[in-house]
């Protein structure tokens, strides 16, 4: 039954309608017409018609009141977040593996709810285990009411402590740092889809620093060279190991004084122990590589490597590597289309039997070569007007000869720098084609972009724990932040969609459930779907609950 308008003699009228099913076919039949429409409307018919009708419709009559301001509100909850990541969460097995481990313990409250809800505020919000206290106020989150303050310490105390084979055998990472719950949880979440990395043969390994504001608990704050310039603060650095598609294996989390290069064997070594991995390619930036490193890793049996060479402070590289002649293979081709790869040209180098392989980028050799050329002449306007105050610029200092105490452009320098324009070099011990090295080693923008991720998830200060084991639960939650967006991620963009992540986090917070009470019962009502929650709720197979339901 419907409501139709009916033209007759240039004026239009109202009827109420119905269908019938006669002898196979759909026939209407005139219940009631209501009169001319703009009578209708003039004496206010419709809308007292259709109140009055909204009496016998529990739906329409809870709307309409709402809107009218005569229900009362009892509670609102944002349910956007809790829908989506609880799906994840345990469609990924986190919820899972969390569940087995705090079986072997005892605890009078639910360790796996404040886990889910530290890293539900880590995706959201981020910030301390305080505000995590007061912003799960206003989420639908399941399990979350009933957990305080010190449930959140002890859960983040929980994740980083030592296990008790650590106690036993002494520490699991090369002495850098203990073995913690948090190193089972990784393994085992491995372990669950092993079917996913069955093919696993290449890792991509970096690092960050995060600083503190206070004193960074017992050993991890530590003075250090600081990603933040941040020197004269206390930190600790954050390595994360990520596969060919960029899901997030496992993370370390190391003293503020590590250096680059000494993280990555530790980490090498913890790949083929604890998650079974013999044979794989580390690929990892320059800041990795030294003599030592590369033999431990030649030493390691299956282990390869496409690591960055140190251009300029490596005598073999600059000396032998960069004045070999060759000719260069092109890999992609200067382009004028928008998304056309960068040009990329590479060849390959042996020296006292080890293997390089030199890339080179034309257009960024070009942008070098005017960005020199710049830095030059102004350095030679400087030197005309005797400013010697600039010559403390950085940029200046490169190019400029001092006798006594005169300044002059040094082209000696300038000729020297021309040979790195547009260039990187590699060093590998694989046999894959020079480009494939080449294109394998620019994936490492993976690692760069999960690293751009994890420090907006990773702003955390002030932190107010003091042990060791809290902050490093406090800041592995970050790295189950990270495992949930990046599954939400590949599920958007296997069904072809490329959604914006502040967007969705903005849509999904804005799908809110507010309770009302009308005539002695309760009702929740659900905001409008906007925005791009249809799309994420479909692609994580989630059911959005009705516009209303009775409580």
């Amino acid at each position: 039954m419907f409501v139709r308008e009916k033209k007759v003699g240039g004026r239009s009228y109202l009827q109420i309608v119905e269908n019938r099913w006669v002898d196979g076919t759909v026939k209407q039949r005139v219940v009631h017409s209501l009169g001319r429409l703009d009578v209708l409307r003039e004496r206010g018919s419709l809308e007292g018609l259709l109140v009055s009708a909204g009496r016998f419709c529990e739906r329409v009559a809870v709307l309409s009141a709402h809107d009218k301001g005569e229900s009362l509100t009892t509670r609102t909850r944002r349910i956007g977040p809790g829908l989506v990541f609880e799906r994840l969460w345990v469609e990924v097995g986190i919820g899972r593996v969390l569940q087995e481990l705090v079986s072997e313990r005892k605890v009078e409250f639910a360790m796996e709810r404040a886990v889910f809800v530290t890293v539900m505020h880590r995706l959201f919000a981020s910030g301390s285990d305080r505000a995590a206290e007061v912003w799960k106020e206003d989420y639908e989150l399941r399990g979350g009411a009933g957990l305080e303050l010190h449930h959140l310490y002890r859960a983040m105390a929980w994740l980083g402590g030592p296990l008790s084979e650590e106690r036993r055998h002494g520490s699991l990472h090369g002495g850098l740092a203990p073995r913690c719950v948090k190193d089972r949880i990784e393994e085992k979440l491995f372990g669950m889809r092993r079917d996913l990395f069955s093919s696993l043969d290449l890792v991509f390994f970096d690092t960050t620093s995060i600083y503190f504001e206070g004193e960074g608990g017992e050993t991890l704050g530590r003075y250090g060279y600081s990603k933040d310039h941040r020197s004269d603060l206390k930190q600790m650095v954050v390595g994360v190991v990520l596969d060919d598609a960029g899901r997030p294996i496992c993370s370390e989390l190391l003293p503020g004084n590590t250096a680059d290069v000494t993280a990555l064997m530790p980490v090498v070594e913890r790949l083929r122990r604890e998650f079974s991995v013999n044979e794989v390619c580390v690929v990892a930036d320059r800041g990795m590589v030294s003599k030592e490193t590369v033999a431990q890793l030649e030493a390691c049996a299956g282990m390869r490597y496409i690591l960055g060479a140190r251009m300029r402070s490596t005598s073999e590289v600059t000396g032998e590597v960069l004045r070999r002649g060759g000719r260069y293979q092109e890999v992609y081709p200067r382009s004028s289309r928008k998304r056309a790869p960068s040009p990329l040209k590479v060849k390959e180098v042996r020296v006292h039997g080890r293997r390089y392989i030199v890339c080179l980028n034309e257009d960024q050799a070009e942008k070098d070569r005017r960005d020199r050329e710049a830095i030059v002449e102004s350095l030679r306007e400087a030197l005309k007007r005797g400013d010697k105050s600039l010559i403390g610029n950085s940029g200046y200092r490169r190019y400029v000869r001092a006798s006594g105490t005169r300044f002059s452009v040094d082209t000696e320098k300038m000729q020297r720098e021309a040979r790195y324009d547009g260039k990187w070099v590699l060093t590998t011990n694989t046999e894959l084609p020079a480009s494939e090295c080449a294109l394998k080693y620019k994936q490492l923008w993976m690692v760069e972009a999960m690293f751009r991720s994890l420090k907006s998830l990773l702003e955390t200060r002030p932190i107010y724990h003091r042990c060791d084991a809290a902050i490093r639960g406090h800041v592995f939650c970050s790295f189950l932040a990270l495992v949930l967006r990046k599954e939400l991620q590949d599920r958007l963009e296997t069904q072809g969609w490329r959604l914006e992540w502040a967007d969705i986090m903005h849509d999904l917070e804005n799908l809110i459930e507010t309770e009302i009470a009308l005539n002695g019962k309760r009702y929740i009502l659900r905001s409008e779907v906007k925005g791009t929650v249809g799309k994420v709720a479909h692609s994580c197979g989630v059911a959005l609950p009705p516009t209303l339901r009775q409580c």
